[in-house]
């Protein structure tokens, strides 16, 4: 049996996103733009937030742990779902370095820039 393709598996992991995200998605799949990447991890956070309405794009500062009560279980999740859907690697210590929504965003987006393309 044939395994999907990266981006067929990568497309079934935003499927259940608003269609503003899928669209975000595709592009960036193409375009590696890092602003449709920043859209895609935003709803990657509230998808994963205790609270979803406090993960607020204008709000980069807020804590994942003190703002936005994620713990360490849920963390690790979120992880492992970025790196499925943006087929990159993220350490245990790159990890403890994001504490902000605007950590993550920014880090991903680096990470993703000197990633090259699939």
């Amino acid at each position: 049996m044939d395994q999907p393709s990266p981006t067929a598996a990568a497309r079934t992991l935003v499927r259940h996103f608003e269609p503003d995200v899928q669209e975000a998605f595709g592009r960036f799949q193409s375009s590696r733009s890092p602003e449709d990447a920043n859209i895609v991890v935003l709803a990657v956070v509230r998808d994963h937030a205790p609270d979803p309405a406090a993960a607020t794009a204008d709000h980069d500062d807020l804590s994942l742990i003190n703002d936005l009560n994620f713990d360490s279980v849920t963390i690790a999740e979120m992880v492992f779902f970025i790196e499925d859907l943006f087929e990159i690697r993220i350490s245990n210590a790159e990890v403890v370095r994001l504490h902000t929504i605007g950590d993550l965003r920014n880090f991903v987006r680096d990470k993703l820039t000197s990633s090259p393309a699939s």
